[in-house]
Parts: C-alpha cells; structure tokens; sequence
C-alpha cells in the first residue's frame, strides 16, 4: 500500500503544486522519488513527530496541501495533542498518514503496534478517518485526501498488500464510500482496511453464501448506503485491526442505533463485532501471527443466520 501511495501522492503533486510531504526520519526506499521529483516540497524533520504536526499546520495555514508520514502510532498516539489543536480546532488541510496500521510492524513489539487511533481520532472534529483494503483503494484515497480540504487520516498497511479488487475501480472515491467486493444473501461482512484480503479469502474458500463490503472510510460513512444494508441483512459481522472500543465496529454500531432512534429502520440487524479485546498483547510476531493471537479470524459458524 506504501508504495501505490506514493506513487499516487507523485501524480498528484504533478497537478498540484500546493502537495507537500514531510517524513519523520523513514520511508527509506519508498518515498525518494517524491524527494527527487519535488525537493522544494519534501523535508525530512527527524524524529520529532510532534513537530512535524507543528510544522504541517504552519505549511498548511500558507496554502499548502500538507502530508505527514511515520509509522503506524507515531504520527498519531504521539501527536494527539497536536492533531486536536494545531490541525483539527483550525480545520486545516493536514494529511496523517501511518504506515503499518495494526500489527503490520509486529515483530517490533507493542511499541510499534497502532491498534487504538481510529478511536482516539474519531473523537476529534473535522478529522476523517480512511483505511484502504488494497493497493488500489490506497491510490483512490490519496487522490480522495489530496482534492479533500481538511484533515484526514490513511491508514496504511506496511508493504506488499495483493490486490483484492481484480479490476480498477473506475469510479473516484467520495467521502464515505463504501465498496461491494462480494455478494450474497443474508449475512454480510463489513471489513475495513487491511482485513479485506483475509475476508474475501475466508469466504471464498469456505464457498460461504456471504456478501462482503470494504469500507476504506471509517468517518464519515455514507448513510444513503448503508441504511438499505441494515434493512438487507439479517446478520452483519464487522472485522478490524483495532481495539473493540470506540473502533469501526462501534461506529457500525452507532450508526445502526441513530437510524433505529430515527425510525429510519425497525429494528437492527443481529451484529458481531471481531476486533481486539481490551488488552495489551506483549509479544512480537509476524502480523499474522499477532491477528490469531488477538482473535482477528472468522468461523464458519459465525455466518450461520
């Protein structure tokens, strides 16, 4: 996803000359053809995210389009104070992106594993929250951010991501969005960022009668779509590389009770909710071996209705 993303944020700055990224001392092998193409508009800062924030909203309070890129928690847990006041309180055209959401960089230990921002960053006005299922969602979110004037949040993987989506979308991507990759009767799979490929895989394998949704935003999602998917299925399972707390499951949640309270629906769906428990996993490993650990899988018996 790394990779699609910079090679998108490139076209991008091709067009746009207000584009601007900043890195926090990495990227190393990714982000150098930016540097090259646009030394004017690239700085390393080192290792101080928190300054780079600082500097992202001065850069984007004189017209630029600004991007802060680090890895998974550093540019967000470390910098929620930034995040709040310098960008989100002066509604800013600030671009937080975080490479190795979840436990992509599982081997570095809980030090490296960002599993609880989109529930801090769902909290903070004007912030929206985005996560790509696949390589081809990242390239659609980058052009998504780049033309949105505001914060956002991209959620990325670490590298190396297959495609799930076997042919480009031909449609842009418009704020809250949400993705059919699959179709079936009366269960439904909500999956958001990098799960995607795990969930298509699961239910194709299985051979399960499941339909299967990708939602590349987390905030805001588009009602008018998914009103009639609260009407549809009898069972819906949500699934995320993220604590259960305040995740995309409870937004899921909390969308499905503000249509109920707005009689926009009778009643809601039967749903179950896969994401992290309310504990700290002290242990590296692979990014796989992290999600069984945590219990980020799916059952057969789950789809039962």
């Amino acid at each position: 996803m790394r990779t699609a993303f910079i090679e998108q944020l490139i076209e991008e700055a091709k067009v746009n000359d207000k584009v601007f990224l900043l890195v926090a001392d990495l990227g190393f092998s990714v982000i150098e053809p930016f540097a090259e193409l646009f030394p004017d508009r690239y700085l390393n800062v080192g290792i101080a995210e928190q300054n780079m924030a600082g500097i992202a909203a001065g850069l984007a309070m004189e017209g630029y389009c600004v991007y802060i890129y680090s890895i998974g928690n550093f540019p967000t847990l470390r910098c929620m104070e930034q995040i709040r006041y310098d960008i989100c309180y002066h509604n800013l055209n600030v671009k937080i992106v975080a490479v190795g959401g979840g436990y992509a960089y599982g081997s570095l230990g809980p030090s490296h594993h960002a599993t609880e921002e989109f529930g801090m960053l769902r909290t903070i006005p004007n912030m929206v929250i985005c996560a790509p299922g696949d390589p081809r969602e990242a390239r659609l979110l980058t052009t998504f951010a780049t033309k949105h004037n505001g914060p956002c949040y991209l959620r990325l993987g670490k590298a190396g991501e297959p495609l799930v989506h076997k042919s480009e979308i031909t449609e842009p991507l418009l704020l809250g969005n949400i993705l059919k990759v699959a179709n079936g009767s009366e269960c439904a799979v909500f999956s958001t960022g990098a799960m995607l490929k795990y969930v298509t895989d699961f239910v194709n394998d299985n051979k399960l009668d499941a339909s299967v949704y990708s939602f590349p935003f987390i905030k805001p999602i588009d009602v008018q779509f998914l009103l009639p998917l609260f009407k549809k299925y009898k069972k819906i399972i949500t699934i995320e590389e993220h604590q259960a707390s305040g995740g995309f499951g409870s937004a899921i949640l909390e969308y499905a009770n503000e249509m109920l309270n707005d009689a926009q629906i009778e009643q809601i769906p039967f749903i179950k909710r896969i994401a992290i428990k309310d504990k700290f996993y002290s242990t590296s490993g692979s990014q796989q071996y992290l999600r069984n650990l945590a219990g980020l899988t799916l059952d057969v018996a789950d789809f039962n209705v």
